[in-house]
């Protein structure tokens, strides 16, 4: 009989049912999943440590001890996949011991990760890791685990943004026809964009390749699309001119377009669109937010332009929908997050992080706009009303 896993927080679980591909952090529409703090499958792990004479109770509450065992004996690990599979699942438990809103995450075709709202960790690459940094980089990591391990909990609310539902005979938004085309791999035979990959995830050598980046050129259609569409809808002013791009905070130097489309309801978030040579679209949405589409157009992405206009439909559309939330500043380490929650009710999307190199004034302004709004951005007014 193996050992017990009782090391952690309550009794062990499965990983979380994987969030949906290319969906990031969307959520099912009835609510937020169950929370899992600790998971099974680390006993291979605790015998592995008693072999050797290490209390593995020990190094569950201690972050640097664990990072040390598992450096001298990475070895062994990267020969046994069990083992390596347990010592990664014992980590990332150890991980969520640290912080009250810590939890895992799962992504599908992606590896697992564990973290709050502000940082996650992917547990599978951390024993990569272990194996190939030096002394120096493993006690910056150590020293930004318990960093992050001592940073206040953001007891704040979870924003919950309600998208108005649409009106009797308000406008549509139906999606242009994009164009078609087969785009083929240095052996000549076509590239299946959207399924290349099965369960076993991409090639390594596809990640930071972008071989077909023509396929996006439709998302340019979408984001006319959608400008007519709000103007055809809403009580909106829409100014065109490249200038307008100085609304990102990201920096985009290949501007083609600059489109911004103010609602004239003082509560409402603005949207400004920003058409790229790569060819992309990014949007900016409210004060402190900006979206990319796509979010990476590499290989191992394995995006399409139907699937990026699906997201970006959605969050513009949701937007004007009244289903679009900010809030800066969060936390000791004043963060900025943002909650979406879909217009059609398929999902809700949030994230946070530092804003970026943006200039005080401008955050200055931001905070006070918010407060002004209650982080709420109010729906649209429609046109005539």
């Amino acid at each position: 009989m193996g050992p017990t896993e009782d090391l952690f927080e309550g009794p062990p679980s499965g990983l979380p049912e994987p969030m949906r591909r290319g969906r990031a952090r969307y959520q099912p529409a009835a609510g937020e999943p169950a929370k899992v703090r600790h998971v099974g499958g680390y006993a291979p792990f605790i015998e592995f440590c008693t072999d050797r004479g290490v209390r593995a109770e020990e190094m569950a509450s201690d972050p640097e001890r664990l990072i040390s065992f598992l450096r001298a004996f990475s070895s062994h690990f990267e020969n046994d996949s069990m083992l390596s599979a347990a010592a990664a699942v014992f980590a990332g438990n150890a991980i969520a011991r640290l912080r009250p809103d810590a939890q895992w995450a799962a992504y599908e075709g992606a590896p697992p990760t564990v973290g709050n709202r502000q940082r996650q960790f992917d547990v599978d690459r951390l024993l990569v890791a272990v194996r190939s940094a030096d002394e120096q980089s493993l006690r910056g990591f150590v020293s930004a685990l318990l960093d992050w391990a001592r940073e206040e909990v953001d007891e704040s609310p979870a924003m919950q943004p309600v998208p108005v539902s649409p009106t009797a005979g308000q406008p549509r938004y139906v999606r242009p026809d994009l164009p078609t085309a087969t785009h083929y791999s240095r052996d000549g035979e076509p590239i299946p964009y959207g399924r290349q990959w099965g369960a076993e995830g991409p090639d390594p050598d596809s990640y930071s390749v972008d071989s077909h980046s023509e396929r996006f050129a439709g998302l340019h259609i979408v984001a006319r699309a959608l400008i007519d569409h709000l103007a055809n809808a809403y009580d909106v002013e829409v100014h065109e001119d490249p200038v307008r791009a100085r609304d990102l905070l990201i920096e985009v130097r290949d501007v083609l377009h600059a489109v911004r489309v103010t609602p004239r309801r003082s509560g409402a978030a603005p949207l400004t669109f920003v058409l790229t040579g790569y060819p992309g679209v990014v949007v900016h949405a409210g004060v402190l937010h900006d979206f990319r589409f796509p979010v990476c157009g590499c290989d191992a992405c394995d995006e399409t332009a139907e699937t990026t206009a699906d997201r970006m439909e959605r969050l513009v559309l949701s937007v004007a929908a009244g289903g679009y939330a900010e809030r800066y500043p969060v936390g000791s380490r004043r963060w900025s997050e943002y909650a979406l929650t879909a217009f059609d009710g398929s999902g809700s999307e949030g994230g946070s992080g530092e804003p970026g190199p943006v200039a005080p004034a401008r955050l200055h302004e931001a905070e006070i706009r918010l407060r002004d709004v209650a982080g709420l951005w109010s729906p649209w007014p429609l046109r005539g009303s």
